[in-house]
């Protein structure tokens, strides 16, 4: 009988011995004998029971551990952060410090004397320390003066005032966006001797013979595709505005934006593929599938170009494809030109790129991702298991040591790697090799070792390159904004809205990586793509137009 079974036997024999009088007691020793053969019995079958129920127990807490593993997983999925850190800690204490600096401007909520908000002034004081003064606000922002004037007069005597002097305040405020109507005038002129006629031509317009400008088309665009605000969602925006807009309408301005642009759009797409390492990743779309009344899944790729984090001097972008289903050939299709390394995750339909053909090399190299190996671990972690902790701790080091490495030129990010991160690749591997042994085979901390271990070698293949990544991060980043407006493709209604997004989303998040304002930049580009040589379309890309207004820093 086990410890704590004892404990408990002799806990209830207590509590029976105290429970009844000594003067209740029987005075033979026979029948007394009897009556502890009974109450021995009895304890003796309360421990059984109470060992069925610590064993019924452990099997519970084993049931809660599993489910825990796959809350885990779901929680990550549906709510997951854009990264998985080891130490959750800084964002834990980043939500307490909102917290008690909410309170501390507001005061308490009951009870007590209610402390003074804190003001502006209050700040600025507490933080010229730090710097010179208050953070100005933004310049480019148009200002409306508010003179207060006095009375010229002194209250006092009389006499007349004059200035010396005037304090300055500036007051955040914002006022929503409005149109106008753009009147284009243009005189018809007849010659007094020839009867001649002169009159200057209509301006192109993004869409001919069309009513709207090029910077209602940009705000139209953007509010689809970068704000999540569907066309029938705006239509009723605009409606309270005084401006009817049909949202039918709208999405035949839409398809004509996206007609116009497509020159540029390949371009983007050639200068994409046109690289030494992509990294690629898709995500599920729901389309309306005709006449079903029903939704079906397409997906949409992502293919990113992006030298910044080893200091290249091609400028970064990004193009997107849709496709009505994931099949292998679609990868295989979107990177048919495409020679060089691919980071990616472990899907099979990128495996034909990896196969070499007629004594040829294989087209892609594959580089996997450290991320998506973390993320095994990560739930493990959350479920408790210290064997996830270590190894955890362990990838954790080698993205301390990219952090290090981050802009750095090619040669020094491998040399980098090699003293520092490839020790550590190889103590991580004769730990997962020394654990493995210890664990079920069914386990899920096996799972995840036996997950990073059959895709090893293109797991540490950035360390022999440093124009290669450690994780396909910036696949992921680039998808996020499609995986907030799922909505949008579904009242599309088709796949060709889903290639219309695909294509809209390569105009807007390619502008955002070259630090300009995706509205500005569309109004721009749709204001002069009519009248622009095709041959000349470069000149039109976001790394190359001028006069764009960059995006204002966060």
């Amino acid at each position: 009988m086990s410890d704590d079974a004892d404990q408990a036997l002799i806990g209830i024999g207590v509590m029976v011995k105290f429970a009844m009088p000594v003067d209740d007691l029987p005075t033979d020793p026979a029948a007394l004998r009897r009556m502890l053969i009974a109450e021995r019995e009895a304890l003796a079958a309360q421990a059984v029971e109470l060992a069925a129920a610590k064993a019924g127990l452990v099997s519970k807490t084993l049931e809660i551990e599993k489910l825990k593993v796959q809350l885990a997983r779901l929680r990550r999925q549906q709510f997951g952060r854009s990264s998985e850190k080891i130490d959750r800690i800084i964002e834990q204490l980043e939500l307490m410090l909102d917290e008690l600096e909410t309170e501390a401007a507001v005061g308490p909520m009951t009870g007590g004397p209610v402390a003074a908000p804190v003001t502006d002034e209050d700040d600025s004081a507490a933080v010229r320390k730090k710097s010179s003064g208050r953070r100005p606000l933004p310049e480019h922002l148009p200002r409306r003066e508010i003179v207060h004037t006095p009375d010229c007069t002194c209250p006092g005597c009389g006499g007349a005032m004059r200035k010396v002097g005037a304090d300055v305040s500036e007051v955040l405020d914002y006022i929503p966006g409005r149109f106008e109507v753009i009147r284009h005038i243009r005189p018809a002129l007849s010659c007094r001797r020839c009867e001649s006629m002169v009159q200057m031509p209509m301006p192109s317009l993004p869409v001919e013979r069309g009513r709207p400008s090029a910077g209602l088309l940009a705000h139209i665009l953007v509010s689809k595709y970068c704000d999540h605000t569907p066309l029938y969602r705006q239509a009723g925006i605009y409606a309270r505005e005084g401006v009817d807009l049909d949202r039918a309408v709208m999405a035949n301005w839409v398809g004509k934006s996206v007609w116009i642009t497509a020159p540029l759009i390949e371009a983007i797409s050639d200068h994409v593929m046109a690289a030494t390492a992509l990294h690629g990743d898709d995500t599920p779309v729901p389309v309306l599938a005709p006449g079903a009344g029903k939704t079906k899944t397409g997906r949409l790729w992502v293919y990113l170009r992006d030298e910044r984090p080893y200091a290249g001097p091609a400028p970064p972008a990004v193009i997107y494809r849709y496709s009505p289903d994931r099949k292998g050939e679609q990868p295989q299709r979107h990177l048919v030109q495409f020679r060089g390394f691919l980071h990616a995750d472990g899907y099979a339909g990128f495996g034909a790129l990896y196969q070499a053909e007629g004594g040829k090399p294989a087209p892609v190299t594959e580089v996997f991702c450290w991320a998506h190996v973390r993320r095994k671990f990560h739930d493990l972690h959350l479920a408790g298991s210290p064997l996830a902790k270590e190894a955890l701790d362990r990838i954790g080091r080698l993205f301390d040591i990219e952090r290090a490495a981050n802009g750095l030129p090619p040669d020094v990010r491998q040399r980098i790697r090699q003293s520092r991160a490839l020790p550590v690749i190889e103590e991580l591997a004769a730990f997962l090799d020394a654990s493995l042994p210890r664990l079920s085979g069914k386990s899920d901390l096996a799972a995840a070792i036996h997950y990073a271990r059959s895709r090893w070698e293109a797991l540490t293949r950035y360390l022999a390159d440093g124009r290669l990544e450690i994780s396909n991060n910036a696949a992921e980043r680039a998808i996020r904004p499609l995986a907030l407006g799922r909505k949008n493709w579904l009242f599309a209604g088709s796949d060709t809205g889903g290639e219309r997004a695909a294509a809209m989303y390569t105009l807007i998040e390619t502008a955002k990586l070259n630090g300009l304002d995706p509205e500005a930049y569309l109004r721009d580009v749709l204001g002069r793509i009519a009248d622009h040589p095709i041959n000349r379309i470069a000149e039109l890309l976001p790394w190359n137009v001028d006069q764009v207004q960059p995006r204002a820093a966060a």
